[in-house]
């Protein structure tokens, strides 16, 4: 089995033309260095860290990330935020794998667990798409650190991380519904008067996404039960083109609202509200300030903080209180989702609305509101 071979960037040229660095490596300085893949000439992964004149980092982390990849202003980009506050905060030092096919998550993850230099303490999987990868993988390195998010591997070696999404979901959904009802107006967005009616676009048909669409429907139907949901599926969660597609249909059939789970492909539904003069509702990231360019037309964003569990499972193992063999479930309750009203829309939000919001809230918590995980 091969191991895992670093490729050391030498002089200031090297390291600015690889990793943008200003300079080259000095006592105290960040330091990076590259892998190219064997396999695809396009996959990268790279490595930050902050050594210390004594010990070096307090831990060696290998993340890999969901299809997608970093620069998604959404899930991933959470993902990274939450190993750059791990780097900061605790002093670890970090190697990222992008891998473009769901084939390569096998290699990503085996090549992490294999590598001697550095030694790593933890290798993150980010996103359920890599459960069946890592189900194979785990048993094979009993030895290894992994943690999950988005789905459960029931290993000793796998700190399994879940969200409740619906929850988060039904907020937004209720958010919409009360606002197709009306007149309403803001940014460069507005309903149809006589029209009630909002969509969802998911990037790809799987249970989890099937989550965000089962809450969101079950919030609309809350604010009003006549009100009409248009569905549809992207295939993918880097195709803005086809989200654009999908919802600029919605928005031909009268939608005033539509809430993605698409990832990069949500960018499309974006650019149909502000072409179609309606509005979006984001995911994962509070996005009317990741996708600024369309903070006119973005009520809000269903922020599912997957920084969280990536920061908590480095801290645990530096810690050294790694909880293998376990899952942590994450809802509105524990902050690990919420309805963040949009960055420039959000005060323009009738003030009913976000108490209805709050109130539900509430009721969900307290059990007294039972929201839906699946559409069936």
């Amino acid at each position: 089995m091969d191991r895992r071979s670093f490729v050391k960037a030498a002089g200031v040229a090297g390291i600015a033309g690889l990793a943008g660095c200003t300079g080259g490596p000095s006592e105290g300085s960040e330091q990076t260095t590259t892998e190219q893949s064997g396999g695809n000439g396009g996959d990268e992964t790279t490595a930050t860290e902050q050594p210390t004149e004594e010990s070096g980092p307090a831990a060696h982390v290998g993340m890999v990330y969901a299809l997608g990849g970093l620069g998604d202003k959404s899930f991933n980009d959470a993902a990274k935020r939450g190993i750059e506050q791990a780097k900061s905060e605790l002093g670890i030092a970090y190697e990222e794998a992008q891998p473009s096919a769901a084939e390569e998550f096998p290699q990503f993850q085996r090549r992490f667990a294999q590598s001697s230099s550095p030694n790593y303490d933890l290798v993150s999987c980010i996103g359920f798409a890599q459960k069946s990868a890592l189900s194979e993988t785990a048993p094979n390195f009993p030895d290894q650190n992994f943690m999950l998010v988005d789905d459960e591997v029931d290993e000793p070696n796998v700190a399994s991380y879940l969200f409740r999404e619906e929850q988060g979901s039904f907020q937004v959904g209720y958010m919409a519904g009360l606002l197709t009802t009306q007149e309403f107006s803001a940014g460069a967005g507005s309903t149809t008067t006589g029209e009630k009616r909002v969509g969802f676009v998911g990037g790809v048909d799987a249970p989890l996404i099937h989550k965000f669409q089962a809450g969101y429907e079950a919030g609309v139907k809350h604010a009003d039960e006549e009100i009409t949901i248009d569905t549809a599926y992207a295939g993918s969660f880097s195709d803005s083109a086809k989200g654009k597609e999908i919802a600029t249909s919605m928005y031909d059939k009268g939608a005033d609202i539509v809430y993605h789970a698409a990832g990069g492909t949500g960018l499309g539904v974006f650019q149909a509200a502000k072409e179609q003069g309606k509005f979006a509702i984001g995911v994962d990231s509070d996005q009317s300030k990741t996708e600024s360019n369309y903070a006119d037309v973005i009520l809000a964003s269903m922020v599912k903080r997957v920084e969280t569990p990536v920061f908590t499972a480095v801290e645990n193992v530096v810690n050294g209180e790694f909880n293998g063999g376990s899952t942590t479930t994450l809802g509105l309750e524990e902050d690990g989702v919420a309805a963040v009203f949009g960055a420039q829309l959000g005060s323009e939000i009738p003030q009913d609305v976000k108490d209805s919001l709050t109130e539900s809230r509430e009721s969900i918590i307290a059990g007294d509101i039972e929201v839906p995980t699946t559409t069936e």
